[in-house]
């Protein structure tokens, strides 16, 4: 009866659990040993390098061409003397700027005009004058008999009356001597040497219109002689 029973089982429930017992080992190996799953490849993309498009109106490999500076006033000199003491200086830098932007790459230069000779002279000696009033008015007791006279003269008398008036009398009367010698009323314009306006001459100060005309003209002649020549 036992072996009956032994070879019904080898015969119907052997092959059974031998199934399961394959399939809960295969199962229990694929949950301690997972696998990585195999990333496919991806193709990689083709980078095109575009070169920057080439102006229309240059070359590639041709020099670059640089715009030619200059104007109507290269080459030409205006100069500008003026006087200096006189307060003219905002007259003339007011000129200078007005012909540099009429006439591009003209060189404007200022120049003090100084007085004559012997006025220059003169305005050297008025501080001196000045100081010997000033002496003589403070100390003329002790300073006439230095230089021979024993009684000072009538004249020291009046001016030492009124000491203080005398002395800022001399001061300012002084000051205005020497502005005035030490200035010649001069604004003498030259273009390229030539004289195209002097209040000297005028007495009195160019326009601006006045003074952009007569250096255009002067301008414009110096380029016809240029050509002729």
């Amino acid at each position: 009866m036992a072996e009956k029973a032994l070879r019904h089982w080898r015969t119907c429930d052997y092959p059974y659990f031998s199934y399961a017992l394959t399939s809960s080992t295969s199962s229990l190996h694929r949950l301690l040993n997972p696998t990585t799953p195999h990333p496919h490849p991806h193709p990689h993309p083709h980078h095109h390098h575009q070169q920057p498009p080439v102006a229309a109106h240059e070359t590639p490999g041709s020099p670059t061409q640089k715009p030619v500076v200059g104007g109507i006033g290269l080459g030409s000199t205006v100069r500008i003397d003026f006087c200096a003491s006189c307060s003219y200086r905002g007259n003339a830098a007011t000129m200078k700027k007005m012909l540099e932007t009429q006439f591009p790459g003209i060189d404007v230069v200022l120049v003090n005009y100084p007085p004559s000779l012997p006025k220059r002279v003169a305005a050297k000696l008025v501080p001196v004058f000045q100081v010997g009033v000033m002496g003589i008015v403070l100390g003329g007791e002790q300073i006439f008999p230095m230089i021979g006279l024993m009684a000072p003269p009538p004249w020291y008398y009046t001016l030492r009356a009124n000491k203080f008036g005398t002395i800022a009398s001399t001061w300012l009367l002084g000051n205005a001597l020497q502005s005035f010698l030490q200035s010649s009323g001069a604004f003498e314009v030259y273009c390229n040497d030539e004289l195209v306006f002097s209040k000297l001459m005028e007495a009195r100060f160019p326009g601006e219109i006045e003074l952009k005309d007569l250096v255009g003209r002067r301008l414009a002649n110096s380029g016809i002689s240029d050509i002729l020549l």
